[in-house]
Parts: structure tokens; C-alpha cells; sequence
């Protein structure tokens, strides 16, 4: 009862402040529900009036195309799923090559921005400038056409120690043998060159516009992550004696990867993604082998279906162990 004797009036439910936030996101998830269900009700009805309805028979069956490039064993009589991981393994291939020497560029460019070289401080803003606003796949497009398939072959190949690069492909030479300390170079044999390791052309251009064009992003990250940290920091290092290169690898770099590695995820996952552009260098990553294996099957939906998981859990791994790195970087308050 009231002051005055009167029942306290009761507030509806459906003007409860405590209900509200319930019954408007109930209603948005049932809208949600509803338009896929609508969405998927269509899909099927299409697919089965094409005879296309879902099916994963067609997985087995020879896959009738080669692989120019692949990790694993495969010719044209093995089925499709082992062509798919072939993709698959190529495309990770690079993604893992792309990660370090992006990141390896990227801090290298990072850090020089804060040369005491006025000269290099200079050409490291130029370079970010510069790549970051030229499109991928123009840059792709000139590292493949431009540069790699410009490069001469046999003798007047471009020779580097331990490294020839040649339009056939890029040889590179190590120890084979490390107790001994013996040392298998590139070597010319008639007009073919021969060495422990051969990469094609067109791994050399994708893996290396992928590093360019990231390692620009990165750098971006890593001079951020280094202008976050005091100035006193670095004045204090140098009164203690220490040269720039221990300051930044003992003292700043340290303390500036708890803002750099939130920034290393996205640029991780973005070159993961961006490693689909691989077609327009000619290399048989997983979109390329899949793009194929669409246009020989018609299976346009499990073919999506499979690019789609792929890609997925390879930025969510990706983005997992950047956590949990950042977990390790992070400062923790006593």
C-alpha cells in the first residue's frame, strides 16, 4: 500500500528498463534468424532445381590438372581434396616466408626512422609513403611482369653470393653438409643452373611484394610502438654508455612491444588474406587450385564453402597465437 492508502502502481514488463535490452535483441536475433532462414530456404531451392544440391562426392575424383608448384606429391590422376591441400600448402608456404620477412622488413624500416642518418630517416618515410598507397595487385603486378620475368638466364643471370637469379628461377646455396662445412653453391651446367634450393619466379614475386608491401604497414606499427616510449628512456641508456643499436635492442624494443604486437595481428591477418592475389603472379595457391577446381566441377558453393573455412582458420589462428603473445608482452601491475 502507499503513503495515502492506495496500491503502488506496477510497472508493465514491456516498460521494465531491467527487460528492455532483452526483448530488443530477442527481436533482432529472431529478424536475423528469420532472413537466414529465408536466404538458405532460396539457396537450396536453387541449387536442387539446377541439380546442383550440396555434395561432397566429387572430392574423390581425379582432379585431371596439374600443379606447376606444390610442396606435396601431386599429378593430374589424384582427386581433387589432395589438389585443394596442395593449395593449401602452398598458399601457407608463403603466408609463414611472407610473416617473417615482413616483419623483419618492417622492423628494420621501423627503427630507422629514428636514425640519428638524416639520409636514412628520409628514405624510410619515402619507402612507407610510397608502398602503402600503391595497390597490391599493381605491385604484384610489377614484381612478376617488370622484374622477375625480365631477368636474363644461363650465364648472364643475376649472380649474388650464394644466390642466382635467373628468369628459370631463383637458386639459392648452404651447407649441406654443416660438420664438414661443405658449401654447395648455385652451379651452371650447360645453360641450366642447378643448386640446393629452386624457387620459381612466381613464388619470388608474390612472396616478395607480399613482404614490401606489409613490411610498409609493419613499419608504420614498429615506429609507433618505439615513439611511445619516453624520451627519457633513451636519454637515460645513453648516459649509461650504451650505443643506439643496444638502446633500441635492450631498453626501447622491449618496452614498446606492448603496443606493437596489437598492431602486428591486423597486418598478419591482412597479408594472409592478401596472399589470394597470388593468381596474378601465376602461383598455384589455394585460390588459384580452387578457381580451377570451380571451373571443372561447377561446385560453386562447396568450393566457396572450403575457400571460406580455409581462410577462416588460418587468421584465427593467426590472431590466437597474437594474443596470446600480447598476453606475454603486456606489463604486469603488482
Amino acid at each position: 500500500m502507499g503513503a495515502a492508502g492506495t496500491p503502488s502502481a506496477v510497472t508493465p514488463w514491456w516498460r521494465d528498463r531491467r527487460w528492455i535490452p532483452w526483448i530488443v535483441q530477442g527481436a533482432v536475433a529472431l529478424a536475423v534468424l528469420v532472413v537466414v532462414a529465408f536466404l538458405l530456404g532460396n539457396l537450396v531451392r536453387n541449387l536442387t532445381a539446377a541439380g546442383l544440391l550440396l555434395s561432397w562426392r566429387w572430392v574423390g575424383n581425379p582432379a585431371g590438372f596439374d600443379i606447376s608448384e606444390t610442396l606435396l606429391p601431386f599429378d593430374a590422376s589424384l582427386p581433387y581434396w589432395r589438389a585443394l591441400l596442395a593449395g593449401l600448402a602452398n598458399t601457407l608456404r608463403v603466408v609463414l616466408a611472407g610473416l617473417v620477412g615482413a616483419t623483419v622488413l618492417g622492423t628494420l624500416v621501423g627503427t630507422a626512422s629514428f636514425s640519428s642518418n638524416g639520409l636514412l630517416r628520409r628514405l624510410a618515410r619515402v619507402y612507407v609513403e610510397v608502398i602503402r598507397n600503391i595497390p597490391l595487385l599493381l605491385q604484384l603486378v610489377f614484381w612478376y611482369f617488370v622484374v622477375f620475368l625480365a631477368l636474363p638466364n644461363g650465364r648472364d643471370a643475376l649472380q649474388l653470393p650464394g644466390v642466382v637469379l635467373a628468369r628459370s628461377g631463383l637458386y639459392l646455396g648452404w651447407f649441406t653438409d654443416p660438420l664438414h662445412l661443405t658449401w654447395t653453391g648455385p652451379h651452371l651446367e650447360g645453360s641450366v643452373w642447378h643448386a640446393p634450393l629452386r624457387l620459381t619466379v612466381e613464388f619470388g614475386a608474390l612472396l616478395t611484394g607480399l613482404v614490401v608491401y606489409t613490411g610498409a604497414f609493419i613499419a608504420e606499427v614498429v615506429r609507433g610502438g618505439v615513439a611511445s616510449v619516453p624520451r627519457g628512456q633513451w636519454e637515460a641508456a645513453r648516459s649509461l654508455g650504451f650505443m643506439p643499436l643496444q638502446i633500441l635492442r635492450r631498453i626501447v624494443l622491449p618496452q614498446a612491444l606492448r603496443v606493437i604486437v596489437p598492431g602486428l595481428n591486423s597486418q598478419y591477418i591482412s597479408l594472409a588474406k592478401n596472399s589470394s592475389l597470388a593468381v596474378a603472379c601465376g602461383y598455384s595457391d589455394l585460390y588459384s587450385v580452387a578457381e580451377t577446381t570451380l571451373n571443372q566441377t561447377g561446385r560453386a558453393v562447396e568450393v566457396m564453402l572450403i575457400l571460406l573455412g580455409a581462410y577462416l582458420v588460418i587468421d584465427l589462428l593467426i590472431s590466437a597465437l597474437m594474443n596470446g603473445l600480447n598476453q606475454l608482452v603486456q606489463l604486469k601491475e603488482r
